[in-house]
């Protein structure tokens, strides 16, 4: 039973099918498939591919990430990058932590170079030549943030929650947090930055953290429309964003878990404004308890649960940020991600709230009187040749 050309012709069309189908998907093997890349038309497509881990962003996926993205640049044929997480639940629930306080540990030089190369890539995105879209739907914290944040569109739904809870584990919300928290209207980005509070659906995009906002179930037709552009400017990018956008109708505004309207996102603009304008995160303790208000109290409750220590830091951190550019801010970053290091809140963090679950840290200090003003300027000071360079 010797094959003819005639039955060998089909079967070797569907294998190099099969092969490029394969080689499209899966251009990152080495990354056993937590990051897949994939050119649909001119768009390049990432997809953040470990859902059962909230698809938390580590190192092999920023080493594949990366390079990928220097290449879209350059390729005359790709001409929009589009990044999105596989899943119903998350973009991308931030950086994996446990394996660099492992890191830490051991004195293993992941903990230096997970931070550098994710802030390095921070940096790309954010002068990033081509249209970059964020499908942030889902949730997106920490590093996640860093993903999209930088990029030119990022686009909410009603499943977007977001937060930079960093403080609650002995850290600071890095990633550019430096960068874009204090251009925020008024001190949201400071109030952001010390509660780690999560803000959901539309009111990512009342506060600017996302361009757009478009129902959930009108992403994969989105995605598909966005693919189909041909040599998109920015402007026409944003202009079927808008289209999306307005199809968000007051049926489905109704129907969305948004906790904040747009009045009321103003008036906490406001009240955040008063109780955060201050000189130290002391005087921010002394405000919110002289107000006395159920929101000032539930305020001082947050706060007295993180880290001394990571609230003196983002206090100082968001203040300098003010008046830096992003590649100020992430070589400031990476100095205070070093620090972090060194010292105890951030394996003590990681170790109470992701490894035991118990949520009783043992700071230290424990209170912010005794997290002295030298140590936080040490936290600030240049490593020399160990700098991150950009």
């Amino acid at each position: 039973n010797s094959c003819t050309i005639i039955d060998f012709i089909p079967y070797r069309l569907r294998s190099i099918c099969r092969l490029q189908r394969i080689q499209g998907h899966m251009m990152s093997s080495k990354a056993g498939s937590e990051v897949l890349f994939e050119k649909v038309g001119n768009a390049g497509v990432i997809t953040l591919n470990r859902p059962k881990a909230l698809n938390a962003l580590n190192l092999t996926m920023i080493r594949h990430i990366y390079p990928q993205l220097k290449k879209w640049d350059k390729d005359s044929e790709t001409d929009l990058v589009i990044i999105k997480g596989a899943g119903e639940k998350a973009f991308c629930a931030g950086g994996d932590i446990r394996a660099v306080t492992e890191a830490g540990k051991a004195g293993d030089s992941l903990a230096q170079d997970f931070f550098r190369e994710e802030y390095i890539l921070n940096n790309t995105i954010g002068t990033y030549q081509k249209p970059y879209v964020a499908l942030i739907d889902g949730i997106t914290m920490g590093g996640g943030v860093g993903l999209s944040v930088h990029g030119q569109f990022r686009v909410a739904t009603e499943k977007t929650l977001f937060a930079m809870p960093e403080t609650g584990i002995g850290l600071f919300p890095d990633v550019g947090g430096g960068y874009f928290l204090p251009r925020l209207q008024g001190k949201l980005g400071l109030f952001l930055a010390l509660t780690g509070i999560r803000l959901k659906g539309r009111d990512v995009q009342r506060v600017g953290l996302a361009t757009h906002f478009v129902q959930s179930d009108k992403i994969a037709s989105l995605e598909k429309d966005l693919v189909d552009l041909k040599s998109p400017s920015n402007t026409d990018v944003a202009q079927l964003l808008e289209s999306y956008q307005e199809q968000v109708c007051g049926k489905h505004r109704r129907d969305y878990a948004v906790t904040l309207t747009g009045p009321v996102i103003f008036l906490i603009v406001l009240i955040v404004f008063r109780l955060f304008s201050a000189g130290s995160v002391e005087e921010i303790m002394e405000n919110l308890k002289k107000d006395g208000s159920a929101f000032a109290l539930k305020q001082t409750e947050t706060l007295s649960k993180m880290s001394p220590t990571s609230l003196k830091l983002t206090f100082r951190q968001i203040q300098e940020g003010a008046r830096m550019s992003l590649q100020e801010v992430l070589v400031m970053e990476y100095r205070l991600s070093q620090a972090c290091m060194r010292g105890h809140d951030f394996y003590e963090g990681v170790r109470a709230v992701l490894i035991d679950k118990d949520q009783s840290p043992k700071w230290k200090p424990s209170t912010l009187s005794g997290v002295s003003e030298q140590a936080i300027e040490e936290c600030f000071s240049s490593l020399g040749e160990r700098d991150l360079k950009l």
